[in-house]
């Protein structure tokens, strides 16, 4: 039986990114119970056939890249943004879509797909780990009828100053933010076929499928 996101269309087609980073299952059965058709890949041309291209990641910065440039797959994810395919990045997969990240004092690049640093979050308590609200712009699409939920992060390392200028050339990006311990960080984006969460939507409960289900409606 071919499940369905509503009554008329199929499910849509979704490729996890397998490139050794973990956590990879749950975020399968979360987009499969969000009502996606769900394949765990490294295939190139699956990864480009798929409606959606999600890119998970747990761990240091500078092992998830070496993870994904090991499966090209920093190659798919540009190729899929040139020809305007949906990527989804979660946690350390929205990290490295960043220029760069900085660890223990060792610098890493990453994607580049958007300016900015990825660097140690400077509050009290690190890692952030819990449940937590987030600042989301009135027009967001990834957070329609849950813009008032918490979410769930485990990170210690952050994007903490936005630093792409558009000058009204190209529609800006919309970019939602979160607060811990006094210090502010990006807590999602929102870029045409580009989006990513600091979060993790498999773990955040209803309000994380309803997040997915936004993002395969966008699809």
């Amino acid at each position: 039986m071919t499940t369905t996101d509503n009554a008329d269309r199929p499910a849509r087609k979704v490729v996890v990114l397998d490139y050794g980073s973990g956590n990879v299952r749950s975020v399968v059965r979360a987009l499969e119970r969000a009502g996606a058709s769900v394949t765990l890949t490294a295939d190139r041309q699956a990864a480009q056939d798929a409606d959606g291209l999600v890119v998970p990641g747990v761990g240091a910065f500078a092992s998830c890249m070496a993870g994904l440039q090991a499966v090209r797959g920093h190659e798919i994810i540009g190729r899929r943004l040139a020809g305007g395919r949906p990527v989804l990045g979660i946690c350390v997969g929205m990290q490295i879509l960043f220029s760069r990240g900085v660890e223990h004092g060792v610098e890493s690049q990453g994607c580049d797909e958007w300016p900015g640093v990825v660097e140690r979050l400077q509050a009290p308590v690190v890692p952030h780990m819990g449940w937590n609200t987030v600042e989301a712009p009135a027009p967001s699409t990834l957070f329609a009828g849950i813009a008032e939920e918490r979410f769930y992060f485990v990170h210690s390392y952050g994007v903490r100053d936005w630093t792409l200028v558009t000058n009204d050339r190209t529609r800006a990006p919309l970019v939602t933010w979160a607060e811990h311990g006094g210090d502010r960080f990006v807590a999602a984006v929102e870029n045409g076929p580009l989006t990513a969460t600091q979060f993790h939507p498999e773990k955040s409960g209803d309000a994380g499928a309803a997040l997915l289900r936004n993002w395969m409606q966008s699809l």
